[in-house]
């Protein structure tokens, strides 16, 4: 079992879409967290609505601040946003680099959804092989 940490800047949008679904993806067999090196107040009302599209609920997520106890749980740690998004050294670190949903409309977030969806079963396929290896 790994366990993923998903960071960003704010914790309210791509962070929280990658650690849900990643979630649902995985199915118990890796842990997921998100937190962001500046959390925003909540979770952008269209990131929402747009997991709820997929059957997932994060009307319970608060925005995390990264600190010493996420990076120290973390096998993985996955940055979802651009230069802006905390480097974590000493952890296997991957980049992803997706658009801030936070100005855009509901169709452009279902976007990001997508990419992240393919972006995470990915993930979970190698991190499920590695674990097979192991």
């Amino acid at each position: 079992m790994s366990n993923v940490l998903f960071v960003c800047v704010a914790n309210s949008g791509r962070s929280v879409m990658a650690e849900r679904i990643f979630r649902q993806a995985a199915g118990g067999r890796h842990e997921a967290r998100s937190a962001g090196s500046d959390p925003g107040p909540a979770v952008h009302k269209q990131v929402l609505q747009a997991l709820a599209e997929v059957g997932i609920d994060a009307s319970d997520h608060r925005p995390r601040r990264l600190d010493g106890e996420a990076n120290e749980w973390a096998d993985v740690v996955v940055a979802t946003c651009d230069d802006a998004c905390p480097v974590i050294p000493g952890k296997r670190y991957v980049s992803w680099e997706l658009p801030d949903p936070k100005p855009l409309p509901l169709e452009k977030v279902r976007e990001i959804r997508g990419q992240i969806e393919g972006l995470v079963g990915h993930l979970v396929e190698e991190l499920d092989q590695e674990a097979a290896a192991a």
